[in-house]
């Protein structure tokens, strides 16, 4: 696909400084698209921007903005200054992992605004735009975690599971308008932020790990196909099973079960 014939010149990355938006930087600039690389950090954006500027001549602009923030969609818009975006990726999201009655209620506050809120927002405000001009793409990160129950997970799961539901939605409402959206569920992925956590290995029942780039790759095999798609083969049979075949309740206590053991909870 010609990413850059079929939506237009212009992609949006949140949450782009490194892992997995990075990694969707890389692709989209390597596709020929200019790049605004939106993250809470300036300096790393500014490191990522000049590779792309070197590797691919595109032209990249960085936007700081902290996504978890009340007012955050509407400081990424003013920054945007109306410049149309072709192709939107959310990619930005908070985690916690423990026990849900010990997450700080200000940070939960501030997990429901990068997850759900701000990309709420944002996909309104520029699919109205896409829609106007009768095309445009949107991909949203959504994750195995939010497919069911997932215990010491509890808020992370749930933003997750509203992500691709909006994403699912919206793919029914603008899939004859000119505007793919995609809700991409990932497993775990070998970013930064996940090996910092340091999960151990659990025996049988664990994770399988992908990179990035071969998520990103498998984010546009299916943009424009599909409403949403589970990435990696091994994650898609791990979902049939829980999905298909177990009781809820099985499922949900494996995620738990699984989750305790990796996080020594």
């Amino acid at each position: 696909m010609d990413l850059k014939q079929k939506y237009g010149p212009l992609a949006l990355v949140a949450g782009a400084s490194i892992g997995m938006g990075a990694a969707f930087s890389h692709y989209l600039a390597e596709a020929g698209m200019d790049l605004v690389l939106v993250a809470r950090r300036i300096g790393p954006l500014e490191e990522l921007a000049e590779t792309l500027r070197q590797r691919h001549g595109v032209q990249v602009d960085c936007i700081a903005c902290d996504l978890a923030l009340p007012d955050a969609a509407s400081q990424l818009l003013a920054a945007l200054d109306n410049r149309q975006v072709s192709v939107f990726v959310y990619n930005a999201a908070l985690s916690y992992i423990g026990r849900f009655e010990e997450h700080d209620p200000t940070h939960l506050e501030q997990l429901s605004q990068a997850n759900m809120v701000t990309p709420l927002l944002l996909v309104q405000k520029l699919g109205q735009a896409m829609l106007a001009r009768g095309k445009g793409a949107i991909i949203l990160l959504a994750s195995l975690a939010g497919l069911q129950g997932s215990g010491f997970l509890t808020a992370y799961a749930a933003s997750k599971s509203f992500d691709r539901v909006l994403a699912e939605s919206l793919w029914y409402e603008w899939k004859d308008r000119g505007v793919d959206v995609l809700g991409c569920t990932a497993g775990a992925t070998s970013t930064p932020n996940f090996i910092d956590t340091q999960p151990e290995k659990t025996g049988l029942i664990r994770p399988s790990i992908q990179t990035p780039e071969a998520v990103v790759k498998e984010c546009f095999r299916n943009l424009g196909k599909r409403p949403s798609f589970i990435s990696g083969a091994p994650n898609r049979l791990a979902s049939f099973i829980m999905q298909r075949i177990l009781p809820r309740k099985m499922a949900i206590k494996i995620m738990g079960d699984t989750t305790r053991k990796m996080y020594r909870l």
